[in-house]
This record gives C-alpha cells, sequence and structure tokens, in this order.
C-alpha cells in the first residue's frame, strides 16, 4: 500500500487534536458565539431606545403643530368677520374681498402647519428599529419581504 491510498481513505490520527483541546476550541467558539450576541442585543436595545427618543420629541412636536392647526384652523372664522368688519368699514371694500384675503391667509397657515404635523409624525414610526428587527427575521411586514441578493419580490405566502 502507497502512501497516497492511506490519506485517501481518511484523515491522518496524527494530525487532528486530542480530544480535550476540540472541546477547548468548542467552548471558546460557544463563548464568542454568545458574546456576540450579548452584543447584538445591547446594540438592538441602544438603537430601540434612540428611537423610541426620536419618537417621543417627533410626537411632542407634532401635536403642537397639531394645536397650531387647529388654532388657527378654528380661528379663521374669528379673523374673517374681524376682517370683514374693520375692512367694509375703514375702506369701503366688499364682503368678498375681506372673506377671500382672510380665508387665504388662514388656509396658508392650516396648509404650513398640517405639513408640520405629517413631517413630525413620520419620525414616529420606528424606521430604524423596525429595518434592524426585519433583518433578524423578528419583525416582518405583510408585502415587505425581499430578497437582497437576487432583488426580487417573493410573494406573499410563499417560501
Amino acid at each position: 500500500m502507497s502512501e497516497s491510498d492511506n490519506t485517501a481513505n481518511g484523515p491522518d490520527p496524527a494530525a487532528t487534536p486530542p480530544l480535550d483541546e476540540s472541546i477547548r476550541q468548542v467552548s471558546q467558539a460557544s463563548r464568542a458565539t454568545v458574546d456576540a450576541a450579548k452584543h447584538s442585543f445591547r446594540s438592538l436595545r441602544r438603537l430601540a431606545s434612540a428611537d423610541f427618543a426620536l419618537a417621543r420629541s417627533a410626537f411632542g412636536r407634532a401635536l403642537a403643530w397639531a394645536g397650531v392647526a387647529i388654532v388657527f384652523g378654528a380661528s379663521a372664522w374669528l379673523l374673517m368677520a374681524a376682517t370683514l368688519i374693520a375692512l367694509l368699514q375703514s375702506w369701503g371694500m366688499s364682503w368678498l374681498h375681506a372673506l377671500l384675503i382672510t380665508s387665504l391667509l388662514s388656509l396658508a397657515i392650516t396648509g404650513v402647519a398640517a405639513w408640520r404635523v405629517s413631517y413630525f409624525f413620520h419620525h414616529t414610526g420606528m424606521h430604524s428599529t423596525r429595518r434592524q428587527l426585519s433583518k433578524l427575521g423578528l419583525f416582518d411586514e405583510p408585502g415587505d419581504e425581499e430578497d437582497p441578493d437576487a432583488g426580487v419580490k417573493i410573494p406573499e405566502g410563499k417560501p
């Protein structure tokens, strides 16, 4: 028998480490895996905490701008009535002009406030945390299943 026949039948017993060394290597690898998992979950907790802080801040700002929109929307009638009276008495303007000017100003301010509300409410969606949870497979939203390697959308209900 030649030496090449001996290696073709299996690994060389002299090249394999002893059993206690193999157990030690497996134990070290498992500790490293546990440490990596702890680090990942710690990072995810920090991300969720920062995302909650952003959402809380954005929610407060959105409520403030919603208040502005409500105040200007509700006061539009009062402003229109006051402007109508003042313009009719001092300039002799018609009712139509007085109503139009006040209405346009109130609608513009209400539109800006509504735009700011939608901007800040966008931050309450916790997009960073949801994206990371999706990567971990813990929070999958229906219809968002994509294979990043293939770039092809997977139909819902199929693995």
